[in-house]
């Protein structure tokens, strides 16, 4: 008996993984292909939704994350140079009770561990690295994968998880280089024992101004503190890990409240990346290859979805699968048609979001009145529809 060709996943980040965990979990052989010579994440902090909590309860990793994860009271928002209060919504037991789920923070590396450790554990997941997808072309049955490095990896199918710059895609869609926003991000991280007691916050807080943010919050059940400043620049450098022009980050924020000065001041060396994202598109499939995360719909990072949404990927991919008992072609179609609005709707909202944080003049003005007014559905509770997140059980129907 032939051994059944395996399910090649290129790229090895969090939506990669979290794809070639659940595919596992049913008994499918995985081959993830990472292009790097080790397995790990780049970044700082990022958030949880609860809509992400309730994919960690379906896939029975609430436990591992809960160990690692920071759960603050509450979600807020101030004038960064004024320092008014525009708003502030409490977390914890209210998200709960709105979403069954809680909200939460983690260390994207700690994430990243997380699902590694758990594929690591799946004897049907072959881990591989210094293995880049470079091109790949389909057959009757299958896909060969033909990697920069020499050599070639048969599979069932391919699922592209290659991120923002992803080869896959350039094949697959062809619709060019990302968007560049004009937006980039300083970010760091700083131990507990390094933040002043009056500049700890354990809230998620964000200081938003005129084309221009800083948003702080603790890390690893508190023992770490995350910063990430974004502003407007004409400055461009593509990737994740590029060190960070302090004059320039000052510059943008001479005018910030004192409070936010002696943050930023804390911070030796920034690291940077550019913000991109892509137009939603409608199909990302071509037969028995598909996209998954930032590769099929990349995003800005105003709404702290985009680990969270390729997660959701990796969840419907596999429902789908299940519904069509295992056949790709119709599968990945499925997981398309399931996932393309609801993706599109975060990549649109989220460059929305954006505008509201980096607000001035009478943009501003509306903004602070709204929301602190009451009366408006600002920021967590405007967001129902997307924290409910996803019912795997009930995704497809005959």
């Amino acid at each position: 008996m032939t051994q059944a060709l395996p399910f090649l996943v290129a790229g090895g980040g969090i939506g990669g993984l979290a794809a070639a965990y659940v595919l596992a979990q049913d008994g499918h052989p995985v081959t993830v292909l990472e292009q790097s010579t080790a397995f790990g994440e780049i970044g700082a902090g990022i958030q949880l939704g609860p809509n992400i909590f309730r994919m960690f309860d379906y896939l029975g990793l609430t436990d591992a994350i809960n160990r690692v994860a920071y759960f603050p009271p509450g979600l807020g928002m101030s004038d960064v140079r004024t320092g008014e209060k525009v708003v502030r919504v409490p977390l914890g037991d209210v998200a709960r009770a709105a979403y069954g789920f809680p909200y939460g923070l983690i260390y994207r590396a700690d994430l990243h561990q997380v699902f590694l450790e758990a594929c690591q554990a799946l004897p049907q997941i072959t881990l591989r690295t210094s293995a880049k997808v470079e091109s790949f072309e389909q057959t009757v049955g299958g896909v060969r994968a033909r990697l920069a490095e020499g050599g070639v990896v048969e599979g069932a199918a391919l699922i592209g998880a290659d991120g923002l710059w992803s080869r896959i895609r350039e094949a697959v869609v062809g619709d060019g280089k990302p968007r560049v926003s004009g937006h980039i991000a300083y970010r760091a991280v700083l131990k507990k024992e390094d933040v002043p007691a009056h500049l700890w916050n354990d809230d998620v807080l964000l200081w938003g101004g005129e084309k221009t943010h800083l948003v702080h919050y603790p890390l690893r059940r508190g023992e770490l503190f995350n910063l990430v400043a974004v502003f407007h620049s004409n400055k461009y450098d593509e990737g994740w890990n590029t060190f960070g022009d302090t004059a320039e980050l000052n510059q943008r924020f001479a005018d910030a409240v004192p409070q936010v000065k002696e943050l930023l001041g804390k911070i030796e060396t920034w690291k940077m990346w550019v913000l991109c994202d892509r137009e939603p598109v409608k199909n990302w499939t071509d037969r028995r290859v598909t996209l998954l995360g930032d590769a099929a719909h990349p995003m800005l990072q105003y709404l702290a979805q985009g680990a969270g949404q390729a997660i959701e990927d990796a969840v419907v991919l596999r429902e789908a699968l299940r519904f069509t008992q295992g056949d790709v072609l119709q599968a990945f179609q499925r997981y398309q048609q399931a996932r393309y609005l609801r993706t599109g709707r975060v990549q649109l909202t989220a460059r929305f979001y954006g505008d509201i944080y980096h607000a001035a003049g009478v943009q501003r003005e509306l903004r602070n009145q709204m929301f602190q007014s009451g009366a408006e559905s600002a920021g967590f509770a405007g967001l129902q529809w997307m924290y409910k997140g996803i019912d795997p059980q009930n995704l497809f129907t005959r």
